[in-house]
C-alpha cells in the first residue's frame, strides 16, 4: 500500500478499503481474497481513468467544433492552419485558404426565422464537406462564414475547379420543409506563400478576396 500510495493514491485508497477487512486480528490473511480485492480495485481504477479520458476527449471536441454544423470551429481551423504552416516550412508546401460567405442568407434568416436559417447552414456545411478531399478541412468560422484549408494543391486551375465545385454545390436550390430556398457563396482564395506566410495574413487576404468576389 505504501508503494501504491506514492504514485497512485486513489488506487491505494481503493485497495485499502478492500484489503483491510480481509486481515484477521492475529495477522492472518486470506491470500486469494486479497488478490481478488486487488484485481477489483485495479478494474475500478481503469474504469475511472477511461471515464476521465472520454470526458476530456468530449470536452476538447466540444471546444473545437461548431455545435450547429459539427464542423471544426474557428479555433480548430486556426490550430490546423498553424500546424500545416509549421510543416510547410522552407519547402514551401502548397497550401491555400478559401474563405466562403453566403449571399442571400440574411434575408432568409430575417423572413423565415433562425430555425430555418440554422437548417440552411447545416445543409451548406454538408455540401461543402462533400466537395473537398479527405485531407482538406472545412470549418465554420461563425455566422454564415466558412473556410477551407486545402493542402498539396497542384496548380491554380485545380483550386479554380474546386471553387467552382463549391459554388455549384452551395448555390443549388435546397429544401427546408415546404420551402424552396437558394443561397450563393462568394469565395476568396489566398495562397501560401504568395499571399502570406502566417495564419492571420492568409485568412485576412482570403477574406479580402472574398469581398472582392462579392462585389
Amino acid at each position: 500500500l505504501h508503494n501504491f500510495n506514492r504514485g497512485f493514491p486513489e488506487l491505494a485508497d481503493l485497495v485499502a478499503d478492500k484489503v483491510e477487512p480481509l486481515l484477521g486480528p492475529s495477522g492472518t490473511q486470506n491470500v486469494a481474497a486479497i488478490r481478488a480485492a486487488f484485481r477489483d480495485a485495479l478494474a475500478q481504477m481503469r474504469a475511472r481513468l477511461h471515464r476521465t479520458q472520454v470526458g476530456e476527449r468530449t470536452l476538447r471536441h466540444q471546444a473545437m467544433h461548431d455545435p450547429l454544423t459539427a464542423l471544426p470551429n474557428r479555433s480548430c481551423f486556426r490550430e490546423r492552419l498553424d500546424r500545416a504552416l509549421s510543416f510547410a516550412g522552407p519547402q514551401r508546401q502548397a497550401l491555400a485558404v478559401m474563405y466562403i460567405d453566403l449571399d442571400g442568407f440574411k434575408p432568409i434568416n430575417d423572413r423565415h426565422g433562425h430555425g430555418i436559417g440554422d437548417e440552411v447552414l447545416r445543409i451548406v456545411a454538408l455540401r461543402l464537406v462533400h466537395t473537398v478531399r479527405a485531407q482538406d478541412l472545412v470549418s465554420r468560422l461563425g455566422g454564415d462564414e466558412f473556410a477551407c484549408l486545402v493542402a498539396d494543391w497542384e496548380d491554380r486551375a485545380q483550386l479554380s475547379r474546386l471553387a467552382r465545385k463549391m459554388f455549384d454545390a452551395v448555390a443549388a436550390p435546397l429544401s427546408v420543409g415546404e420551402l424552396r430556398l437558394t443561397v450563393r457563396p462568394s469565395i476568396g482564395i489566398a495562397l501560401y506563400p504568395t499571399h502570406g506566410l502566417g495564419p492571420d495574413e492568409l485568412v485576412a487576404n482570403a477574406d479580402a478576396a472574398m469581398y472582392r468576389a462579392k462585389a
